[in-house]
Parts: C-alpha cells; structure tokens; sequence
C-alpha cells in the first residue's frame, strides 16, 4: 500500500444532522463516547497499511482541524508518511468546492507532483464501517480494473437511497442509478441492490485524465457515469471480500471465558452512512449491548482518536434502602473518561467524557455528548443532547414527544435532539 493515497472527503454541510452540525462539520460530529466520526475512516486507513492521506474539509471546519492537529499527529515524513489538512485555496476559479469530484479536482497539484502514486482511494468522512482496504486494493488489481467502486447489498426496497450499481456476472459494472424509483437488482437476487458505499479505488493516470476531461463536479452523479463506457469499472462486494479477525472473548461450556481470534462478522459487514439524525442514533446504539453490531475493543483493528486527560468514570452511591432507593449505574452503556453516575441510573446509552448524571435521574437509550450535566430527578429517553448543556432538575425529554417539538427537533423516530448550549448552567 506504500504507493496508495487516500483522500478523505470531509467538507460536508451535513444540513440533515441539524442541529448537531450547526457549529462543526458533519465527520467532526462526536461518536460513541470518545471518537470524532471521521475517526473511522482515518483508522481504517492507518490499519490498511495507508500512510498517505489528504483530508479536504470546507464547512465550519475548525473543530475537525483541531481534532486532527491534536490527535492524528502521529506521520513521521521522514518515512514518507503523512496526514495533509488541504484547506480550500479556489486555485482553479472563483468558487469554492462544488462537490466531491470537484474538490479533488482544485487541489489536483498536488496529486500530480506525488509521482510515486500509483492508486488515489476516494473515502468519505463520515461513514461508520471497519474495511480492510489492501483487500479492495487486491481485488482491483486481481480484476484488472481501472476503476472500483465498494458495493453493499441492501433490499431492493431500501435501495432508493442510494447510487444503485448494474453489474454482470464478474461484478463488472454495466449501469449506474443515482436514487432511482425502482433500483436495479443483483443478477440472480431479485430482492437486493448492489448500493454504492461511496468508495472508489482508481489507477492514478485514469483520475487524473477523469478530471481534466470531465466537467462533473461530483464522483456518484457525474463522473462514474461517464467512466463506464471508456474504463473497466469492477464492484467490490464489501461483505463478500471483507474480513476483520480480531481477538474476541468466547464462553465455554462451564461457564470459562477464553480469549481467541476469529472472524468478527458483524464488523465486517456492518457499514452505515450516519446522514440523518435517525441513522446517528441508530449507529450510536449499535454499539452497546453484550454483543454489539460495531465493536469498538478490537485489538488487532483499533479506532484511533485524540484522548484528553481525564480521570477515570466513577459510579457512586448505593442506597438501596433509602426512600426512594438511589443507585449510580449504567447497564449496557458506554461512558467516557471524567464521567460521573451519582446515584442516578443509566441504560442502553452512550456518554461522551465529562457528563455528570446526578441523584435519581433516569437515562435511557440516549446518546449524551460533552461537558452536559443532567440534575437530580430528570427522565431523558430516546435523545441526543449535545455538548454543554445543563439540564435543570426535574427536566424531562423524549417522554412528550408532542411538548419536545415545541422546543427542539424531533425526528422521524421520534428522537429528540437538544442542540448545544441550549441549558445554561
């Protein structure tokens, strides 16, 4: 992979991650107590073998720069790694980026003077997957393709979504529909589509002629199109060719736990594009449980991030006799550094470092970011509160849907979201 370069499209408005969006960018948005969302891919891509990146961010994008300057300053150049935060700089005109194709294409210098580049990988900022691309890289060169595009299966129905991929029998790529009423179907499986992931692999020489020939501005609805009649354009099925092994703890038959290496294949077929609110949470709660659909304690594919120094979580108070009981837990959650349980219980939720729930207050299938202090008798259910908030005691959200959006967003799912700085300490 020395000679593969990765770019990470991180300019994203992300207007339908509202209100969580309003002060950052949607792959600097936080994500399961601890990472920024373009953690994901930047770990991928580290575990892959990848030491060159390019990150391209355009809106509100001070949040991700500082993320990345505080935690992703781990390249030696000397070893002909790095990381490059590639501001907008209009040095092809007089606007700024137009879409993802676009993008590459104002800052197509500096590809052009990386003459020991041989492969670019397109990646987007702000999916949630585990994806071992040396194994895409194989698979294009085993295919002969000039192009690849990472394919998912997704029923038919659902498939009206997403950019929809014809394929032949060897997954070369014959048709491309961009959200089409009735999507095509994979050969032989009238029930799923073949919907693109938004990664594509390409011969240096091919992206380059690509952008200079084509006007489009963007890779899904403008420039794919085009290739497929002049390049061989090959799918990849992501959950038939992907394989994450890590170390996992078994149970045997007494009850002894063991830990061995084997196929965690959950990870390696979960993927989930978190653009709207609904699939933020819906990712977010994927985490917990025993056995979650996206495991963050793997060894050997860690997720990386910047950690801030802070003390351990703590859990305290156990009342069980007192009128009424009062008991700091958290069950089937997780909880960042710095947070504090005071007597208060926690349940299927995820807690960003430095919350503090206090005595006899409910938390409940909720995604709590950071610096947010919910007081003493309040019931949060089904929510996402952003950062600094203070919740006055007694405080209820997500148990009126019908009261919440009289005061905050409420999606499709009925999960309520108060934005940042809304209570004040």
């Amino acid at each position: 992979m020395k000679d593969t370069l990765a770019i990470i499209m991180a300019g994203g408005k992300g207007e339908r991650l509202a209100p969580l969006t309003r002060d950052r960018s949607k792959p600097s948005v936080p994500f399961g107590g601890a990472y920024r969302l373009i953690d994901i891919t930047l770990s991928n891509a580290v575990n892959s073998g990848i030491y060159k990146i390019m990150v391209l961010p355009q809106y509100k994008s001070q949040s991700l720069v500082d993320h990345l300057e505080a935690g992703w300053n781990i390249f030696s150049y000397d070893l002909g790694h790095w990381l490059r935060i590639v501001s907008p700089q209009m040095r092809t005109g007089e606007t700024w980026y137009q879409g993802t194709a676009d993008s590459v294409r104002q800052n197509v210098y500096l590809l052009e003077r990386e003459e020991h580049i041989n492969r670019i990988l397109i990646l987007s900022g702000d999916h949630v997957y585990k994806m071992d691309y040396s194994l895409l890289r194989r698979y294009h060169d085993e295919k002969q393709a000039q192009v690849s595009i990472a394919v998912i299966e997704v029923d038919r129905e659902l498939a009206c979504s997403y950019g929809v991929l014809q394929v032949d029998a060897d997954f070369r790529i014959k048709g491309f529909q961009e959200k089409p009423p009735e999507p095509a179907c994979i050969p032989g499986d009238e029930a799923h589509s073949l919907a693109s992931m938004g990664i594509y692999l390409f011969n240096r020489e091919v992206l380059l002629e690509m952008l200079d020939q084509s006007p489009g501005m963007d890779f899904g609805h403008d420039i794919i199109p085009t290739l497929l009649d002049r390049y061989r354009v090959v799918a990849y099925p992501y959950r038939a060719q992907n394989r994450i092994c890590d170390y996992t703890w078994i149970t045997g038959p007494r009850g002894e736990r063991s830990l061995v290496l084997q196929e965690r294949t959950n990870d390696s077929g979960y993927w989930r594009d978190v653009g709207s609110l609904d699939a933020y949470w819906n990712a977010n709660m994927d985490l917990c449980g025993v056995d979650p659909y996206f495991n963050l304690y793997g060894q050997l594919w860690p997720i990386r991030t910047y950690r801030r120094q802070l003390p351990p979580a703590k859990f305290v108070f156990e009342e069980r006799h007192a009128d009424p009981p009062r008991m700091g837990m958290a069950l089937d959650s997780l909880v960042g550094q710095g947070c504090i349980i005071s007597g208060a219980v926690v349940r299927n939720s995820v807690l960003s470092p430095n919350v503090v729930v206090q005595s006899w207050s409910q938390v409940d299938e909720s995604v709590i970011m950071d610096n947010v202090i919910i007081g003493r008798h309040c019931r949060i259910k089904k929510a996402i509160i952003d950062k600094s908030n203070h919740l006055p005691e007694g405080t209820q959200i997500g148990i009126n849907p019908q009261e919440d959006r009289e005061r905050f967003t409420v999606t499709p799912r009925s999960i309520t979201v108060v934005p940042k700085d809304y209570f004040k300490g």
